[in-house]
């Protein structure tokens, strides 16, 4: 009925949290099917006793607390973070990123039914799933090819909280795998071509859009308030900005990539999809050599810049036209959108690979785990897990003003 911890039993949690740059919070319980996670008087007065002292020892200015209740296999919560200067906002979300993800809202948002339309969702993996698919905050960075597969898979599935980001407007070339694009699009930004699209599938919608590339800082923290992200650009400098935030926000990113070769002759040899899943404890795409750090640095220059190198011999040449074919992009998002599902249903391995590899021309599929390499920037020990906004902006520099 009553616990009584003396400060030895958590002033060195403090340092701890102090040398790891994070937030200190008080997690307690209130136990029992019918207890409720909210603060009593006496929680309320401990609050008000060490809160300074978590403020102060910790160094990060706040002081957190959070209370849960067991409701069967999960819990309930109620939580604030307070800053040294007054503030108070409340924790609204817990959102779990290990081998399963895991979305659950405060208790002050209530239970939710899911709408009648996802009958057939839900007698697959049930309501709790519908509901997190509702909740999750999801951005695509592209809206091409596979940006756009899987953002209407998002949106039929049930996800109503979608930001767009791409820098390009459609071109006549794009009609052919570009989802929601006919004629009268071209010339319009992608961006909005897809959301009037989405609108139109599920008008509740919460759909916003950012014409611009990710490697750029307001796009990239633009980003950094998702739950997910999928990588869906086939330009390295975005994807180099996209492997970071994973690590600095611990953000699950699900990267795709499509490869066409032909041979001599002109005829299709080879359909290679990859879909890789970055999240705290596996590889980065630097670690597993999937970026092209030539063509990356490249891509970060302006084109007098690019152009003048090239000349000189000193970067490739950027812009050509690879080949794309909706069928081939579309299979390889829907193996994306089969990642994030598996992720919070768990029909899968129980040790999740990190990496799906597609062979569609050898119908094959294989996965693999990559761990991070020793000092670098996704590995533990390095210190960057969930670094957050701090400057520089995830450890780099940032091209413009």
């Amino acid at each position: 009925m009553h616990l009584v911890i003396r400060s030895e039993g958590y002033v060195g949690a403090l340092g701890y949290a102090e040398t790891d740059g994070a937030v200190p919070i008080w997690f307690h319980t209130h136990p029992g099917e019918a207890g409720l996670p909210l603060p009593s008087h006496h929680d309320e007065q401990v609050d008000r006793d060490i809160a300074d002292l978590f403020q102060l020892r910790s160094g990060s200015g706040f002081y957190g607390t959070l209370i849960a209740s067991p409701r069967g296999s999960d819990f309930v919560f109620s939580g604030t973070l307070q800053h040294e200067t007054g503030g108070v906002s409340s924790i609204d979300r817990v959102w779990t990123v290990g081998e399963r993800w895991r979305l659950i809202q405060s208790f002050a948002a209530g239970p939710s039914s899911p709408d009648s339309i996802f009958d057939r969702n839900i007698r697959a993996f049930g309501p709790a799933i519908q509901t997190v698919l509702g909740d999750l905050r999801v951005t695509a960075v592209g809206a091409g090819g596979t940006g756009s597969a899987i953002a209407e898979q998002l949106v039929r599935l049930g996800v109503r909280h979608l930001l767009l980001v791409d820098n390009d407007e459609l071109s006549a070339s794009n009609l052919t795998r570009v989802y929601g694009s006919t004629p009268r699009h071209v010339g319009r930004p992608k961006v909005e071509v897809l959301r009037d699209h989405l609108l139109a599938i599920a008008p509740d919608l919460d759909c916003n859009v950012v014409q611009g590339m990710a490697t750029l800082k307001p796009v990239a923290k633009a980003i950094s308030a998702s739950d997910l992200v999928f990588g869906c650009t086939d330009d390295n400098a975005g994807r180099l900005v996209l492997s970071r935030l994973s690590t600095y926000f611990l953000t699950p990113v699900i990267d795709l990539g499509v490869l066409l070769s032909s041979d001599s002759g002109g005829v299709l040899s080879g359909i290679n999809g990859r879909v890789t899943t970055l999240a705290p404890g596996g590889g980065c795409l630097v670690c597993r050599n999937r970026i092209d750090m030539v063509r990356a640095s490249a891509e970060l220059k302006t084109p007098d810049e690019r152009q003048r190198l090239v000349d000189e011999g000193y970067a490739p040449a950027l812009g050509q036209i690879e080949p794309a074919v909706v069928a081939f992009t579309t299979a390889v998002a829907a193996a994306a959108v089969n990642e994030l599902l598996d992720r919070l249903i768990g029909y899968g391995p129980p040790e999740k690979p990190n990496e799906t590899i597609l062979r569609l021309h050898e119908r094959e599929i294989s996965t693999n785990l990559a761990l991070p390499r020793e000092a670098h920037y996704c590995h533990p020990a390095q210190g960057k897990w969930g670094a957050g906004d701090e400057e520089p902006f995830l450890g780099q520099l940032w091209p413009g003003p």
